[in-house]
């Protein structure tokens, strides 16, 4: 598959002398949908403002469609559809109004039948005639996408879309990610709700303090940075850990009633077979036992910890 767009040694630095970016390369596949993860004040928006040309960089190349997007900006532009994390657009203005106008602002002809479609996939049709102002949170960033996809782009940016609405739109928005998807549709996402990533994502790509840590194909990562935890439902309550287990990674827990084993996935022993004798040798039985794997959030959260 080959990349839409490929960053290069991308750096950003503010007059104040603040570092937002810090050479940063990045590849993301044509057709894709890649989760750019990061804590707040990471670099996640000052990335995507800067390939989309909002933000000028300090250094580096952005290539977009085979475009360079500052050298040949209205190209580049022109693939890209933008749902900022913000709202501006004219209060007094029209639902449909303001998605048309954006379409022409990219020098296309009116499609009423596109337009039409667009906004009841995205259930605003019923308000095309509402005013702006009179929608609700959610319904304000539904308009944001519509007018992202006015003009037909082949790359969505979707800059925190969920943040702070309903469960009801974030599967709305999870179902449109899909439609797009299947027609080819690049799609970036930032987002703070891991769920959403661990959701919808092919890759995931992880920023702290401006530097791009780690990028990698989604099931990839659970594989080899997740951890499984088994758990043991015991059929006495343990006060503590005999010495005989002393060399298992166990931890008491619910006042002893189950005891917790973590193990690496990628070892070639699990030690389980090891550990399920020593409980035998050592009188300890149990009732119920299950398996967890690591989540998406809990690997984040490791990564962004081993930086600080």
């Amino acid at each position: 598959m080959s990349s839409i767009i490929s960053v290069r040694d991308l750096t950003k630095t503010y007059d104040s002398g603040f570092s937002a970016l810090k050479s940063v390369s990045l590849d993301i596949k044509e057709g894709e949908v890649f989760a750019l993860l990061g804590p707040n004040g990471a670099g996640k928006t000052t990335l995507i403002s800067t390939i989309c040309g909002l933000v000028r960089p300090t250094s580096g190349t952005i290539t977009v469609g085979g475009h360079d997007a500052i050298k040949e900006f209205r190209a580049a532009r022109q693939l890209i559809g933008l749902v900022p994390q913000e709202m501006p657009t004219a209060p007094f203005e029209p639902v449909l109004n303001t998605v048309q106008f954006t379409r022409g602002l990219f020098g296309l002809p009116a499609n009423p039948a596109l337009i039409e479609s667009i906004l009841k996939d995205l259930t605003l049709w019923d308000k095309r005639d509402n005013q702006i102002m009179s929608l609700s949170g959610g319904m304000k960033r539904r308009l944001l996408v519509a007018k992202a996809l006015a003009h037909e782009p082949k790359i969505l940016f979707l800059d925190e879309p969920t943040a702070g609405v309903d469960v009801e739109l974030r599967h709305d928005m999870w179902r449109l990610v899909d439609k797009l998807k299947e027609r080819g549709v690049t799609i970036i996402l930032t987002t703070h709700y891991i769920e959403e990533a661990e959701e919808m994502a092919d890759r995931v790509g992880v920023i702290n303090k401006g530097e791009i840590i780690l990028v990698e194909e989604k099931a990839e990562l659970m594989r080899k940075l997740g951890r499984k935890e088994l758990k043991l439902v015991l059929q006495e309550v343990l006060s503590r850990i005999p010495d005989n287990l002393s060399g298992f990674d166990l931890v008491l827990c619910a006042e002893g009633k189950t005891l917790t084993y973590t193990y690496d996935t990628q070892s070639e022993r699990t030690g389980i077979t090891s550990l399920l004798t020593a409980l035998s040798d050592a009188d300890i039985r149990f009732h119920d036992l299950q398996t967890t794997q690591s989540s998406l959030e809990d690997i984040f959260v490791d990564l962004v910890k081993g930086q600080q």
